[in-house]
């Protein structure tokens, strides 16, 4: 886990916060204990408090940076909060957000899928008359959707801003199916027939990595066995997983170098075992991916050099950058600027009080980017879309 930067300063009872729109100050004092309970706060109805799990996820930054540009020109007053991929300190700057009177908490969730993480922040929001937006990380298992934001307990108190978590996966393994086969002998280094590859995986129980490791390899098999092709093979036969997971929960490039550095040292291609194909849950593990193999002499992006095809998810700038250099075959666009207009909308829609489920329909209704999860009028998808100039 990613060194917590206010876990001190929480402990001594402030917690600070990132630059705020509309004046308004950029640290807030964490109230002490007193022997008489204290009364519920004062809620002012367009201040919204955005509680990142780490400013720095790098999708992140350009949700944040994109999100405080439209909260300014909504005139909504905005405080910032990094939560150091910490849940302890993200229920902390709950907990200081609310005591500030901040009537919607936008919260991208420490614990993605914690249902009960999730439903603590949803009771102190409810307690206190505010309104949470979750957004980006799940909030809900793999198979409990609905459980929270399909509650009636929490009726008009909760929205979620995410992306369909199957489609990521099937638009990169169509894309890989389709690069595989239009360059299929050039990909099989050992000339074996047979593709072998390493998967990277953000998290282990995140609902999102999870579709994404399935449906990018079970979609580019499907493409590879219609095209007359072999189904990929993981590179290590004696891995308990087809994958290997950021136990860390950050999607960090720094867990894919590692993992790389790793796999490289005993799968070589003077071995005959070379890894051949890289799919990465993100775009952070694939630039640490490409870091790795940069070091053993591939994907320096030279003409003729040696290149092993690697994918991820979020067509990040320098993910953009990388493919552009050819260092970096492919990646899948999550649009973080539409991210950050369906939060924004929604807000909007808080402070004037017409309500997260009505003002979520309105979105969906004028912008084919966005759709409703089906059976929630509450939970709102961004579309995703294959990046690649190849």
């Amino acid at each position: 886990m990613k060194h917590n930067r206010f876990a001190a300063l929480l402990l001594a009872g402030t917690l600070a916060a990132g630059l705020t729109g509309c004046g308004v100050g950029t640290q807030q004092e964490t109230p002490g204990v007193t022997d008489t309970p204290s009364a519920p706060p004062e809620l002012e109805a367009g201040k919204v408090a955005v509680l990142y799990y780490d400013y720095q996820d790098t999708y992140l930054t350009s949700v944040r940076q994109a999100l405080d540009t439209g909260l300014e020109e909504a005139g909504l007053t905005y405080l910032d909060y990094d939560c150091g991929n910490d849940q302890q300190t993200q229920d902390q700057a709950v907990d200081a957000a609310l005591e500030d009177g901040c009537a919607i908490l936008a919260v991208n969730l420490v614990s993605s899928g914690d249902q009960q993480a999730a439903q603590a922040i949803l009771d102190k929001a409810a307690a206190a008359g505010a309104q949470v937006i979750f957004f980006n990380r799940p909030v809900e298992a793999k198979d409990g959707a609905g459980a929270l934001l399909g509650a009636e307990a929490y009726e008009n108190v909760v929205a979620y801003v995410g992306t369909d978590p199957t489609q990521a996966g099937r638009l990169q393994g169509e894309m890989i199916g389709k690069y595989l086969l239009n360059h299929y002998d050039q990909v099989d280094l050992n000339g074996d027939g047979i593709i072998t590859y390493a998967l990277l995986q953000g998290e282990t129980d995140n609902v999102e990595a999870i579709y994404r490791t399935q449906y990018s390899v079970e979609n580019a098999n499907r493409l590879l066995t219609e095209g007359g092709r072999p189904e990929l093979i993981y590179f290590d036969p004696e891995g308990t997983y087809s994958f290997q997971a950021d136990e860390s929960g950050a999607w960090s490039a720094e867990a894919a170098q590692a993992y790389m550095a790793e796999n490289l040292t005993r799968f070589t291609q003077e071995k005959g075992n070379m890894i051949e194909l890289v799919i990465c849950n993100n775009d952070e593990m694939a630039q640490g991916a490409i870091t790795a193999l940069q070091a053993v002499g591939f994907n320096t992006g030279d003409i003729g050099g040696k290149t092993i095809p690697v994918f991820g998810v979020d067509a990040t700038p320098a993910a953009q950058a990388l493919i552009a250099q050819g260092m970096m075959t492919g990646t899948v666009k999550q649009d973080y600027e539409a991210m950050a207009a369906a939060i924004c909308q929604l807000a909007q829609g808080a402070a004037r009080g017409a309500g997260l489920a009505k003002t979520a329909a309105s979105l969906v209704s004028s912008d084919p980017t966005y759709s409703l999860a089906e059976g929630l009028d509450n939970v709102v998808y961004v579309a995703y879309a294959t990046f690649t100039v190849r």
